[in-house]
């Protein structure tokens, strides 16, 4: 597991979490990622950078079951103009994927550098429910949003009916893993630790039945967060409800007092956007107690990177937060 560079005891989250550090430490000016449960947004949000999980088609991803959405590849980077100006290399059509499609005709830098106009935010402290949140953790993104509220930026608390999100999505993700790695050689397989074992077989289990109620939860969440567009520009709400933990541990074993079932059931406000194919930012928006790094997931419309990017670069005006590369601070 990397270490996290605001302190090096503690872990940077995953997958992408070289990368994460590696942008907070000045090791490079850009990078990229893959998301499937959180795994771009949750070291974005640990290391104090940005990270964007684009819609599924926005950047072409070779390789696997192509035709599968969860998994995508978005742009990392220490600000959100960064962020649009590594997006605009990455996107665009290629026959490599099949659910590929065209780059906008106005680049992500220029519409990102716009004026935002008038922004709805509307903030879910556990998305409906979806998900414990520590209190620290509800407290700071609470009173970050009360500083990023201005004449033109409305934040008010309101929250879609995300009920069926974790089964559907557990559904999907679990017939995605058992469709690559189902036939995997057992020379390979036997060394998988026990978290991956344990998902792959769960993705066998599933019933013809399972994966039909899945798909019909997930057009019925589309189209509800689909409405709830139609009144607010974006969906506030926490990456994770816990900070970064001691690098030796995988994942928590409770969260706010709800028991951890395995190692994505802390990953659970990842799931709404990964589900419904909604792009979804990670915006550093200040520091706990302890002096690591929080970000503010912003979830947008379909296909609406471009007007999500923008808003996450007027919030970011207005945090206050650094983008200075910082020297690890090492602790033993």
């Amino acid at each position: 597991m990397t270490r996290n560079p605001w302190n090096t005891a503690m872990n940077a989250g995953g997958s992408s979490g070289g990368a994460a550090a590696g942008l907070a430490t000045g090791e490079v000016w850009l990078s990229q990622g893959s998301d499937v449960s959180g795994s771009l947004r949750t070291p974005a949000s640990f290391c104090g950078i940005v990270g964007l999980r684009p819609s599924p088609g926005v950047v072409a991803s070779p390789g696997g079951d192509g035709f599968n959405p969860f998994g995508v590849e978005g742009p990392m980077a220490r600000t959100v103009e960064d962020c649009a100006l590594m997006l605009d290399a990455m996107a665009g059509w290629d026959a490599v994927s099949p659910l590929a499609f065209p780059a906008p005709a106005q680049s992500y830098l220029d519409t990102c550098r716009a004026d935002a106009g008038n922004i709805r935010i509307a903030y879910a402290p556990d998305l409906g429910g979806l998900a414990p949140v520590e209190p620290d953790m509800t407290t700071l993104l609470s009173d970050a949003l009360t500083r990023l509220q201005a004449p033109d930026v409305t934040v008010v608390e309101a929250a879609p009916d995300t009920t069926g999100t974790e089964t559907a999505f557990r559904t999907l993700r679990g017939l995605g893993m058992w469709t690559g790695f189902r036939a995997t050689p057992s020379a390979v397989s036997d060394r998988y630790k026990a978290t991956l074992r344990q998902n792959i077989a769960e993705g066998g289990a599933l019933t013809v039945d399972d994966i039909a109620e899945a798909h019909l939860t997930r057009a019925r969440l589309y189209d509800t967060m689909r409405r709830f567009f139609g009144t607010f520009d974006v969906l506030a709400g926490p990456v994770t409800g816990i900070g970064p933990l001691p690098v030796e541990i995988e994942y928590p074993t409770e969260v706010a007092g709800h028991a951890s079932h395995d190692n994505i059931d802390w990953l659970r406000f990842a799931f709404l956007a990964t589900l419904c194919g909604l792009p979804a930012l990670s915006l550093p928006v200040g520091r706990d107690a302890r002096g690591l790094p929080v970000g503010l997931q912003l979830i947008g419309p379909p296909r609406g990177e471009a007007r999500l990017l923008q808003i996450a670069r007027r919030l970011e005006q207005a945090t206050g937060f650094p983008p200075t590369p910082i020297d690890p601070v090492v602790t033993h």
